[in-house]
């Protein structure tokens, strides 16, 4: 080993040494999982401008293990552009496009997948450090595993989801769609929620009006999860009528299967929901504005109602624009924000012990 190899090892192990001990104090925790939870706020926003470029379906194989780098070479590019080719997506959708579009539509997917990894190497490296220095508070173990479970799970999903559009039909299920969807969130409001017991104290989950906000908040998103997976923002781009009144003419044609097949109906339930939305959270804001002394709930409960009544206002307009990728991309990202907004105010209040 020369003199420059010594170095370069010592300097490695060196590094490697004090960021075992740095993470070996429970006080790094916070900042871990924020960073997860800011990773996954960030890989929900990329999976949706994936699914409004229409990219989503450019990468034909599932390579978990060697699918880390992009295509490095024109033979590499000819052969995954080949595959491509004997999808349907290509036969029925794309076909004749050149390799220099099929690029264009192949990044965002291959960058979709790579944040997902990068997520699970910036989760599962600290993870195991903090377990093998055993300071994982034992009030927050518990969310720790499942989200290590529901992050493992979820590139498997996301895999599952993809296949369906290789079959028959250049299009994936709505209904893998959504799981995908809400599976991710549900990462999400566990890194966030976790992040806040380690800051802000321990808060438990209570069946009240907070709760009921929550819950409709997130059906909604799910909607909107089954009115992408349909196209059906592309249609009745008007507001607030459908067509010639306010219900389409076909609502109810597929019976208990409506909402979940029927594009029209998809995007009805999902008008509403986001008005019922709109309604709800100003109200549950309004009584913790009211009924709550703490300043920080105050500023929350603000930028909540602020945020819902410009997200509301952003559907409409997304609409009547007939979904473009940045409009679409900005409703998104609100509802993201809006969601992780109302669960921070839900834990502040149903905080049982603050930390001092």
């Amino acid at each position: 080993m020369n003199f420059f190899n010594l170095i370069s090892f010592n300097t490695y192990v060196f590094i490697l040494n004090n960021v075992n001990i740095m993470l070996a104090s429970s006080k790094y925790i916070p900042s871990w999982l924020l960073v997860s939870a800011f990773m996954v706020f960030l890989m929900i926003i990329i999976g949706g401008i994936t699914r409004l470029t229409g990219s989503g379906l450019s990468m034909v194989e599932w390579r978990p293990l060697f699918g880390f780098l992009p295509p490095m070479s024109d033979l590499e590019w000819t052969r995954v552009f080949e595959l491509y080719k004997l999808s349907p997506e290509y036969i029925l959708k794309n076909n004749g496009i050149e390799l220099s579009e099929f690029k264009k539509i192949f990044f965002w997917e291959y960058f979709h997948r790579l944040w997902g990894r990068l997520i699970g190497i910036v989760f599962i490296i600290p993870f195991f450090i903090f377990l093998f220095y055993k300071q994982l508070p034992k009030q927050i173990s518990n969310k720790i595993f499942i989200i290590l479970a529901l992050g493992s799970l979820q590139g498997v999903i996301g895999w599952w989801m993809v296949k369906s559009g290789l079959v028959n039909d250049p299009s994936v299920s709505q209904y893998r769609l959504a799981i995908h969807l809400s599976n991710a969130l549900l990462i999400l409001f566990l890194l966030v929620w976790t992040f806040l017991d380690t800051k802000e104290g321990y808060s438990s989950i209570k069946f009240n009006f907070s709760l009921f906000v929550f819950l409709i908040l997130s059906t909604t998103i799910i909607a909107g999860a089954f009115v992408a997976g349909m196209d059906a923002g592309l249609m009745y781009n008007e507001y607030p009528f459908m067509g010639n009144g306010l219900v389409p003419e076909n609502y109810g044609e597929y019976k208990i299967l409506d909402p979940f097949e029927n594009p029209a109906s998809a995007q009805f339930h999902h008008r509403h929901l986001a008005l019922l939305t709109m309604v709800s959270v100003l109200i549950y804001c309004f009584k913790s504005y009211k009924n709550n002394n703490d300043l920080k709930s105050k500023k929350i409960a603000i930028f909540l109602s602020c945020v819902v009544f410009f997200q509301f206002l952003l559907g409409i307009i997304t609409l009547i624009n007939m979904v473009p990728v940045h409009l679409g991309v900005l409703h998104q990202t609100g509802a993201v924000i809006l969601f992780l907004g109302l669960a921070a105010l839900m834990h502040r209040n149903n905080i049982d012990k603050k930390i001092n």
